[in-house]
Parts: C-alpha cells; sequence; structure tokens
C-alpha cells in the first residue's frame, strides 16, 4: 500500500482518518466501526463492502 495514498484516504461515511492494519489488509474506520478491504493494493472504499467491527476489535486499535 502507498503510504502517500494513506495519508490522503479518508472514510468514505463520516470523513474520519483511517487506520491500515497491513496483516489482515484492511481499512480501519474507528469512528464507524468499519473495515473496508484493500484487493490488489487497491482499497476498496465501498460501505457494501465493509466489515463491521466488532467491540474486542475496535478496543485493540
Amino acid at each position: 500500500m502507498d503510504a502517500k495514498l494513506l495519508e490522503i484516504l479518508v472514510c468514505p461515511l463520516c470523513k474520519s482518518p483511517l487506520v491500515y492494519r497491513k496483516a489482515q489488509q484492511e481499512l480501519i474506520c474507528k469512528a464507524d466501526r468499519l473495515a473496508f478491504p484493500i484487493r490488489d493494493d487497491i482499497p476498496v472504499m465501498l460501505a457494501d463492502e465493509a466489515r463491521k467491527l466488532t467491540a474486542e476489535e475496535v478496543e485493540k486499535l
């Protein structure tokens, strides 16, 4: 994942900054508790494609 791209990407829903989880290949929005997948180095920033995070996952961030 390109570092410059990570700097400018925000959550498409609330515009909050995202947390990059390299091992899981996801971008996390803490505010909305969503994980956006990264496929072939391309972030999929669609709400329908995002995974809802559990309370435990959000606490670990």
